[in-house]
């Protein structure tokens, strides 16, 4: 069964509130999470988080979209190790290497899956500005539900796709399911 998970974060703040291109300031609201374990979407607030990370750490490999150039970062900012270390499969990254640029999930959900996200990243941070915990897990966990189906259709075909500004809409080449090594566990957050 494998141990892989999805997750996806949303902040509190933006860039612009922290004057600019800092994610140590940037303050975690909620992340979503799916367990393919155990086939659950789970939140975690930040007072929740403490319980996350083992679960991260037994992990076979991390899913998500720009995982190492956002979200990582900023969850490094509450986690005691380096989640860096834990094996990943950042989706925008293989785009990226594949193209040469940066796609957005919306336009590669919409191309590859017939469907969007719900919403923008700014809409969350909103939510939780205005106590909307309950809109603001549902918009998470869409956003986590799309990079699945994205994930799992680059695993069984090879790529996924994009509208370009042409409107045209083009094929990406990916590997999202290399071998997975399996790693010993342990326990990255004991106090030391």
């Amino acid at each position: 069964m494998s141990k892989e998970i999805v997750l996806d974060i949303e902040t509190r703040n933006t860039f612009q509130d922290v004057g600019g291109w800092n994610h140590d300031k940037l303050k975690i609201s909620l992340i979503g999470v799916y367990f393919y374990e155990t086939d659950t979407y789970e939140t975690f607030l930040e007072e929740d988080l403490p319980g996350l990370w083992p679960r991260l750490e037994h992990a076979d490999r991390i899913i998500g979209y720009n995982q190492k150039g956002f979200d990582n970062p900023v969850m490094n900012n509450y986690y005691a190790g380096d989640l860096n270390q834990i094996p990943q499969c950042d989706i925008l990254e293989l785009i990226h290497k594949s193209l040469g640029y940066r796609v957005k999930l919306d336009s590669v959900a919409k191309a590859t899956l017939g469907k969007g996200k719900i919403g923008h990243g700014l809409q969350a941070v909103e939510y939780w500005k205005e106590g909307k915990i309950k809109e603001l897990a549902e918009y998470c966990l869409m956003d986590v539900k799309v990079t699945k189906e994205v994930y799992e259709f680059a695993k069984e075909n090879g790529f996924v796709k994009f509208e370009d500004r042409l409107g045209n809409v083009v094929e990406i080449p990916i590997e999202v399911a290399p071998e997975i090594e399996v790693k010993q566990s342990i326990n990255l957050t004991m106090p030391f």
